[in-house]
């Protein structure tokens, strides 16, 4: 039970679209439960919105630019959906938390990420799951550049953050957490 990971090159636009049965497999020629990472902007209208209240609010999500995580397993179902999502979350977290500039730390509610320290919260990522006839899916996008962000907002540039190295240690984290569950699932014995 292996999980595939790979950072796609150039910039790629989120729009919501791309939370779609194979679009990784797609992009990568892989056919197999996987985590993707890329950056581009994100522009995501009310009607490509997969979260009915904020469809039904009529919001939108907007950042110049993001770091988009996509991943697709074949698998499962919604509420083990929403727990790979909400445990790659507090990885990335886990991670970010240790990056931080000195009198900043980061808040989890539900699955968006604030960061705090600095007056009011603000917003650093947006996130969603669903399911499909196939697979699962899941979105978390973090703020690189939260401006035109519809909310108060903060990006990984402003807090100083090597965007990059961020993504790699958390695909990495990823990659040896699916395995070490893939190992704890095999070494159980019957009973």
């Amino acid at each position: 039970m292996s999980l595939f990971t790979k950072v796609l090159p150039g910039e790629i636009a989120y729009s919501g679209h791309e939370l779609s049965p194979h679009w990784i497999a797609k992009q990568t020629g892989v056919f197999a439960s996987s985590i993707v990472a890329f950056r581009g902007p994100c522009d995501v209208a009310t009607g490509e919105m997969v979260d009915m209240e904020d469809r039904l609010q009529e919001l939108r999500i907007e950042a110049k630019e993001m770091v988009h995580f996509l991943g697709e397993w074949f698998e499962g179902d919604l509420n083990l959906a929403i727990a790979r999502q909400l445990l790659f979350i507090a990885g990335f977290g886990e991670i970010l938390g240790t990056l931080l500039p000195s009198g900043l730390r980061l808040h989890r509610k539900g699955n968006d990420l604030y960061v705090l320290g600095e007056g009011e919260p603000r917003k650093l990522s947006v996130s969603i799951v669903t399911t499909t006839p196939v697979s699962s899916l899941f979105h978390f996008g973090v703020n690189v550049d939260a401006s035109g962000a519809p909310v108060r907002a903060v990006g990984l540039n402003e807090l100083g953050i090597d965007v990059d190295a961020l993504v790699k240690q958390t695909l990495e984290l990823w990659a040896r957490e699916w395995a070490s569950m893939a190992k704890a699932r095999c070494k159980v014995a019957a009973r």
